[in-house]
């Protein structure tokens, strides 16, 4: 469960950044209000569009929102579309299902995910698995890329992370028993991608 559960959000967020990937991030967000299950807050308005605008440099059009239940979890999306796609942004909270109460958390989830990259954790053959898979779907059109592990980010939540590509990166921020990801792309390197993933992360735990 841990393994698809992980596998499945990062890939999502991972190919939303991919230009060549545009339609099945257009097709794979849906409005909230198609889904079966209701938003259980403004996840959009976590961030503002104007304050995107600003650190990525592009109008943001349009704002598409979902949630969904996924194992233990509540996962809430807000897509924030930009007129330069590859500046497009992508926020998820990662919450407790309310509907589904269980003895585990985010919190239990994000420690056995990200605990072996800090050094308390000895790597298993499965977590191997998992990092070849998440590497796959980090590339695009089947060409393979390689990918280091997550490295840990200071200044901001209880213990942050952050996972890059080429074509952009997802920042992980731990905050209690929740945690949230912060996606986006551009022609930035690297360090200026995470300052300004920091940047919208901040933001978002002022509002959560």
């Amino acid at each position: 469960m841990r393994r698809k559960v992980f596998v499945s959000l990062l890939c999502s967020l991972l190919l939303m950044l991919a230009g060549c990937e545009k339609r099945a991030a257009t097709q794979s967000i849906t409005n909230a209000s198609q889904e079966s299950g209701q938003v259980k807050f403004d996840v959009c308005g976590l961030i503002e569009k104007g304050e995107i605008e600003a650190i990525q440099g592009s109008p943001i059009k349009e704002t598409k929102s979902s949630a969904r239940s996924q194992g233990d979890f509540r996962i809430s999306q807000c897509f924030y579309a930009a007129a330069e796609f590859s500046r497009s942004v992508s926020l998820a909270v990662i919450q407790r299902d309310p509907d589904h109460p269980a003895k585990r958390g985010p919190k239990d989830f994000w420690k056995e995910t990200f605990d072996r990259y800090s050094g308390e954790q000895e790597e298993h053959e499965g977590d191997k698995e998992e990092r070849e898979s998440l590497r796959h779907q980090a590339g695009a059109g089947g060409e393979k890329e390689k990918s280091a592990p997550p490295k840990k980010i200071d200044g901001i939540g209880d213990e942050a992370y952050w996972s890059g590509s080429r074509f952009g990166g997802v920042l992980y921020v731990l905050k209690g028993d929740a945690f949230i990801s912060v996606s986006l792309g551009g022609p930035d390197n690297e360090e200026t991608r995470i300052n300004k993933s920091k940047a919208l992360a901040q933001k978002t735990l002022q509002r959560l």
